[in-house]
């Protein structure tokens, strides 16, 4: 006669091993986000591996089961990112453990990230501040309606030889200067807006997720931060667009909203201090973000 069936059955009893994001398969890695709902490419998650360094999980038979990345911008700070860890596993403390091998990587800077909702009680956790609230705009752009085109300065293409410029206006948007700046130069269409001979305001854009997004957009008003951002708009028209800013209101907020680009979710912004450094604070000249790892 057979035996009865069980009326238990022991799941999910295996180890985890931790291991360096760049021995990671990528075809694994683009699984592992897809899984969470992040709509990276792959061609996303191996630039995010050339900016910076972090870890992956893995369990017995080589599945990947999370992932966490930081990010360093010169010697005293870093921003985190790509904290993915698989969904049957979110309760089990596979994110944690991954943040505190980036932390100790990590040890005497500031430290800046993007919470989801999800992740926010483990950054509490981990001395981890709020700053501000980050809105991920997003949607088929279409034109602005004319309501919020006013008279602005010409604008014009980057070219190679205005990185320099690039790179201190964006150090100062962005609170340090940022070795990875030239990075993102290169892979974006880029517009700026000078006065006389100085940029006084610059947008890249570069392809990403679903389509393009717009980051970083520095510029010192509203109306200055719609002239660079505009000529991509228009170049993007039918097309997937996705700016993250943290201007909730106002005309900036306007002419996204009327472009097609609503509000599709936020993430808080926030920050650790490294031991004896004052916080590497975001200035209010930052429109837009490079993305959610980069800040």
């Amino acid at each position: 006669m057979d035996a009865p069936a069980s009326e238990s059955k022991l799941i999910d009893s295996f180890k985890m091993h931790v291991a360096t994001i760049e021995s990671a398969d990528l075809e694994q890695l683009h699984a592992l986000s897809v899984s969470v709902g992040w709509p990276l490419r792959s061609e996303d998650l191996q630039f995010l591996r050339e900016c910076g360094r972090g870890y992956v999980a893995r369990d017995d038979i080589g599945r990947l089961t999370g992932s966490a990345m930081w990010f360093p911008h010169g010697d005293d700070f870093a921003t985190i990112g790509m904290v993915i860890t698989s969904p049957r596993l979110q309760s089990n403390g596979t994110a944690r453990w991954l943040m505190e091998h980036v932390l100790r990587d990590c040890l005497g800077r500031n430290l800046r990230l993007n919470a989801t909702r999800a992740s926010r009680r483990l950054y509490h956790s981990l001395d981890f501040k709020p700053m501000r609230t980050i809105y991920q705009c997003q949607g088929i752009v279409r034109p602005a309606d004319s309501t919020t085109t006013t008279e602005q300065p010409p604008v014009r293409r980057l070219e190679g030889e205005d990185l320099v410029a690039v790179a201190e206006l964006d150090a100062g948007a962005f609170g340090v200067s940022r070795a990875l700046i030239g990075k993102l130069f290169t892979q974006s269409v880029g517009y700026g807006l000078f006065r006389g001979d100085r940029l006084q305001a610059f947008a890249l854009c570069r392809p990403f997720g679903r389509g393009h997004v717009v980051g970083p957009v520095v510029a010192d008003s509203n109306a200055d931060a719609i002239a660079v951002i505009r000529p991509h708009v228009a170049a993007k028209e039918n097309q997937f667009l996705r700016l993250d800013t943290p201007i909730e209101t106002g005309l900036f907020a306007t002419f996204l909203s009327q472009s097609g680009l609503a509000v599709f979710d936020t993430v808080l912004a926030m920050s650790r201090p490294g031991k004896g450094r004052a916080d590497v604070v975001p200035g209010p000249n930052l429109y837009g973000l490079a993305s959610h790892a980069l800040g």
